[in-house]
């Protein structure tokens, strides 16, 4: 292991031989060094960007199982930071699996140069229950060369292991529910504490994530500790109008034990990491098929309310805030082929599975034919599905924002991906937004028009991370949203403000109570 005492050394030797003249050939490039608050880190440098990888941010979860997270003990000697660290343990094919996952990555254009660019915190999608923040996708090279900012992407705990709430059973677990929650409020305190040395401003900080990571923002924007850590927030297609309630979660609580077979909830502490995620699979309680629902959880201790319930939190008043979500999110994951062959008589059925909310089925097929002559019962699905279920929360979230008088900015990406069964489906904007439409897992494809829609969407999200307002040269003028006009910008080429897009749906969708599933 290389000491800081033995890098210092090494670097005057090279600067001894730069100094005579003596070297025949270019030196090599300096590996990319810093200092943190736990101790120095050696990353390495591509295409100019200094990349840290794998940078421990909390201890091995494993010492505090279903509890709040221990903050990593400091070290001395240089540790590498070139290789992703684990996800959390779940039931994707992530390769990379372990309880030790709280570990978050840099990207940066330079270090300790006083240069306090903005930072882009990303939180990664995949419910609550799946995902990481390694996806080639989220890479941050190219926002940093676009932008001249400071990216951060991070692991935290997951599915039971990060909202599991045993409070109600046992009080010792009392921060259980919301363990995941709490990871991520000690990555940015991390973020604050250490950015500077990385090039970043502690007070310039955007949370961005798109699905569960959004929802994932949204509930930070109602917890008090998350106060001050981050001063803008954008969200991707995830909402979270609703917590868990707590006798909900407690019952999820017991159909996992009892699934696991034990009594106490001790028990858990010396029980293998396979074991618990396979009980992950017990059918949920309250939804009534699936595996179990985790998300956060309404335990009057690190979350006192809900989320947007009864309304927009005063928490996060004075946070810029961008809410958006795609214009055909349910084909990406209502994925069953006979979706695409469905008749008309088959069509009630389908609707009432899925679309999350307690209206006549026939009633939105006769207004959807009504107001699309010659519309497919596939299309009508999607059309409804996406409305009724992934874009009434953001719709929400946009009014009571405006209510409150601290308007967010609205958006709908309409730009299609190449395949038509899809379009503008659920994650189509992360690529857009990273500008990675060349990366493996962008399912925009790197054509010219991707590329083109990638300029626009990533410099939205840089100027927004920079002043809290996304206006930018390549966008018409962006107008908060508001009540009277309900302005949002769609995302296509060319990108334009519309006045309540799909106004028609939302009136229909409005006549019924909105829940979200889980909670």
């Amino acid at each position: 292991m290389i000491t800081v005492s033995d890098r210092r050394q090494v670097l005057a030797g090279l600067s001894a031989i730069g100094a005579t003249g003596a070297a025949a050939a270019a030196p090599r490039m300096a590996v990319p060094f810093a200092h943190t608050s736990l101790g120095p880190v050696e990353g390495t440098t591509e295409s100019s960007i200094h990349v840290f990888k794998g940078l421990r941010y909390g201890a091995d979860t494993r010492l505090a199982r279903f509890q709040a997270p221990i903050p990593a003990k400091p070290w001395h000697e240089v540790r590498k930071a070139i290789a992703y660290g684990a996800a959390c343990p779940q039931t994707s094919n992530e390769e990379n699996q372990s309880e030790d996952c709280l570990f978050l990555n840099v990207w940066t254009p330079a270090l300790r140069d006083g240069g306090k660019r903005p930072v882009m915190f990303y939180i990664h999608g995949g419910a609550y229950s799946n995902g990481s923040g390694s996806a080639a996708i989220y890479d941050g090279a190219n926002l940093c060369k676009r932008g001249n900012v400071v990216v951060v992407t991070i692991n935290h705990r997951l599915n039971a292991f990060g909202y599991l709430s045993l409070g109600m059973l046992d009080e010792r677990y009392a921060d259980s529910g919301n363990a995941g929650q709490l990871d991520i409020i000690l990555a940015l305190n991390w973020v604050k504490e250490n950015i500077a040395e990385f090039g970043g401003d502690p007070d310039c900080v955007m949370v961005f994530g798109q699905s569960g990571g959004g929802a994932k923002i949204a509930t930070m924007m109602a917890m008090p500790s998350a106060r001050g850590l981050f001063h803008r927030a954008a969200t991707m297609s995830g909402q979270q109008i609703t917590a868990s309630g707590p006798l909900n979660a407690r019952k999820r609580a017991q159909i996992y034990l009892k699934a696991l077979g034990v009594t106490k909830v001790d028990e858990l502490k010396t029980i293998d990491t396979a074991r618990l995620v396979a009980a992950l699979a017990a059918v949920d309680p309250i939804i009534g098929s699936g595996g179990l629902y985790f998300g956060p959880v309404l335990d009057f201790k690190n979350l006192t309310r809900h989320p947007f319930y009864p309304d927009a939190p005063a928490e996060s008043a004075s946070i810029p805030m961008m809410i958006g979500n795609t214009h055909d999110e349910t084909r990406a994951f209502i994925t069953d082929p006979g979706v695409y062959k469905l008749t008309w008589e088959e069509l009630p059925e389908r609707l009432a599975k899925n679309l999350r909310v307690d209206i006549l089925p026939s009633l939105v097929i006769g207004q959807y034919r009504t107001w699309f002559p010659g519309i497919s019962p596939t299309d009508l699905f999607f059309l409804a599905t996406t409305a009724g279920r992934s874009w009434r929360g953001a719709i929400i979230e946009d009014e009571l924002r405006a209510t409150a008088g601290t308007p967010a900015f609205a958006y709908q990406l309409d730009w299609p991906c190449p395949d038509d069964h899809r379009r503008a489906q659920h994650m189509t904007d992360i690529p857009l937004a990273f500008d990675n439409t060349g990366k493996p897992g962008a399912v925009t494809g790197d054509g010219e028009a991707a590329r083109r829609m990638a300029a626009v969407l990533s410099e939205t999200f840089i100027a927004f991370a920079r002043t809290g307002n996304p206006n930018n040269r390549l966008l018409p003028d962006w107008r908060p949203y508001s009540l009277a006009k309900r302005e949002t910008m769609v995302f296509d080429l060319p990108p334009h403000l519309d006045n309540d897009p799909r106004g028609r749906e939302r009136q229909l969708f409005e006549k019924v109570p909105f829940i979200q599933q889980g909670t």
